[in-house]
């Protein structure tokens, strides 16, 4: 895997590692992972983000129930030990994740129900602690295995990171603003967004995540897989858009790691500038 650096200023250097799972294999995709996150971390990174389930794949739909685990599984411990090892903050894509084995469990996290599969994002800090964890909240329509297989998520915390606030959401999240809303209300100024989005919806892809920017005047950076799973062709185009919604660390369709400088004194001079989220009408 190559690696894409650029530098937009000081503050939270992002790795957005865009990665190609082998679709459920599961063992390999998390090796593999945890040995980008360490190159990552040696160059610098003070964050790395992983796309949606890498771990699985997402087109991999036949292994969701036999792979998943709940929030204490051996497969997120390996990536909070990575954090701590490594000094820096993950998020760990998203998993599937087992709610029956999370409820059952002693971790402190609600779940949406008793049993059944979500989408889950996980944050670690750089001490190794669960910081965030973020349920998909809207699973994809249009009669979709998603839709299907997946309860919906509807937590929708923030952590204080470096300066940020940030929040996560997932793939199809992007085309609900509401939901950027409601983390702006809560104080976010960056969000991450691991995806699985696939082609031909590239202008999408690329239009969606600018506009959220655009609206909050806020960061917003993407992390996509790459390459073909389970049949399915990923854009990749993993991005980190500034207040304006202008890119500011971009990549093609290939596996790389792209890397970004984001500032939050950025965020609060571009609100100071041009101040029209004081115009809102509730």
């Amino acid at each position: 895997m190559t690696a894409n650096h650029v530098d937009a200023g000081d503050g939270l250097r992002v790795a957005l590692v865009q990665f190609s799972p082998d679709a459920g294999n599961v063992e390999d995709n998390v090796e593999r992972a945890l040995s980008e996150l360490e190159a990552a971390a040696d160059a610098g990174a003070d964050l790395v983000a992983f796309p949606e389930l890498f771990d699985v794949g997402y087109f991999a739909f036949d292994s969701y129930a036999r792979q998943a685990e709940g929030l204490g599984g051996p497969r997120l411990a390996a990536f909070a030990d990575a954090a701590r090892e490594n000094d820096v903050w993950v998020l760990a894509g998203t998993v599937v994740e087992d709610l029956a084995s999370t409820a059952a469990s002693s971790v402190d996290v609600p779940t949406p129900a008793d049993e059944g599969l979500a989408n889950t994002a996980v944050v670690f800090s750089p001490r190794g602690d669960r910081e965030l964890v973020y349920r998909k909240h809207h699973l994809f329509g249009y009669d979709s295995a998603e839709a299907e297989l997946l309860v919906a998520g509807e937590r929708r915390p923030t952590v204080d990171v470096a300066g940020f606030t940030l929040a996560v959401s997932t793939c199809y999240d992007l085309r609900f603003p509401e939901l950027y809303r409601e983390y702006l209300d809560a104080g976010a100024d960056l969000v991450l967004v691991p995806s699985a989005w696939p082609y031909p919806r590239v202008e999408h892809w690329k239009t969606l995540p600018s506009t959220r920017a655009v609206e909050n005047l806020s960061y917003v950076a993407t992390i996509n897989g790459a390459g073909t799973v389970g049949g399915t062709d990923l854009v990749g185009r993993s991005t980190a858009y500034d207040p304006w919604g202008t890119p500011v660390a971009t990549t093609d369709d290939r596996e790389t790691t792209v890397f970004a400088d984001l500032d939050p004194e950025r965020v609060r001079s571009v609100r100071a500038e041009f101040p029209a989220l004081e115009d809102r009408r509730l």
